[in-house]
């Protein structure tokens, strides 16, 4: 029993406080890690590496107001994906996608916002100088049509619909605006082989969950190779 005196003497009521107080204190710091990485890991999209609706958003508005006019505004749909998915299986469509998400990342670069919005869907928000659009996005075009090889060996043709808008095309610096005429040219170029830039009468189309209604005339550039 003396020695057990003596033991809590020289430990003293202090020392023990903090020694528990760093206990809770731990676990948290682990748990908090655990958590940040879970969100972390909640803003990507597992399948593409490309930033969930909500991140690419936040990062989008981000990039729309620091570059202005420079910025441009790109949708893509992949064409006929679900034909692939029906004819060669689930695993070679998330192949494809996958495909298209490395694809879309290496050519907008590491400071655009590249997002999945669901399903076949992207958007990308990058500083793309006007002198330069016309030939990034006739790039972009090509690399979309460019066959994917799956895991197998067997290769499969694919492609993708683009439409693009510009805050000065479409008097507007509003994400959701430039989206809405960036998705109205998109349709003008669907399954051409065209990307299509948005001029303001897109950004007046009536449109139901992204999709549109109407048909006005169009801006593109030729089919890519």
């Amino acid at each position: 029993m003396d020695s057990a005196l003596r033991t809590w003497g020289r430990i003293g009521p202090r020392t023990l406080l903090i020694t528990t107080a760093v206990v809770p204190l731990t676990g948290w710091a682990v748990h908090a890690t655990a958590l940040h990485r879970r969100l972390a890991a909640s803003r990507v999209d597992p399948l593409t590496g490309l930033l969930r609706r909500d991140t690419y958003t936040a990062r989008a508005r981000r990039l729309l107001a620091r570059h202005g006019d420079d910025a441009t505004v790109v949708m893509v749909d992949a064409d006929r994906f679900k034909a692939i998915n029906d004819r060669l299986g689930h695993a070679a469509g998330d192949t494809v996608l996958a495909a298209f998400g490395a694809r879309l990342t290496a050519w907008a670069g590491p400071r655009a916002a590249v997002g999945r919005l669901g399903g076949d869907e992207f958007a990308l928000v990058l500083k793309l100088s006007a002198a330069r659009r016309v030939q990034r996005l006739e790039q972009l075009m090509r690399m979309l049509h460019t066959p994917v090889v799956l895991d197998d060996g067997r290769t499969v043709d694919v492609a993708a619909s683009v439409g693009a808008a510009t805050p000065a095309a479409v008097a507007s610096r509003d994400l959701t605006a430039l989206q809405r005429a960036a998705d109205a040219a998109l349709y003008d170029g669907k399954h051409t082989g065209r990307a299509v830039l948005a001029t303001r009468e897109h950004a007046s189309v009536p449109s139901f969950n992204g999709r549109r209604l109407g048909r006005p005339g169009t801006a593109a550039w030729g089919r890519a190779a």
